[in-house]
């Protein structure tokens, strides 16, 4: 499953029509997360943080699955 998020992480702006703007996919071909960006400048600096750890989230798409939290 790829979730998509068009919240640009550096400005937190709604990025409208998120198609016409700079992402980063992050995960595999089948599952992952595309983020969208403002702008490309916002999506170099993001590229170029420096992250202590990175975290993995792992879903599950069964239909029993009730999300926790």
């Amino acid at each position: 499953m790829i979730i998509r998020t068009t919240t640009d992480p550096i400005s937190l702006h709604d990025v409208p029509n998120p198609e016409s703007h700079p992402c980063v996919h992050m995960g595999d071909g089948d599952n992952g997360i595309d983020v969208y960006f403002e702008n490309e400048t916002n999506r170099q600096t993001f590229l170029h943080m420096d992250v202590e750890e990175r975290k993995v989230l792992v879903g599950d798409a069964s239909d029993d699955y009730v999300a926790e939290g």
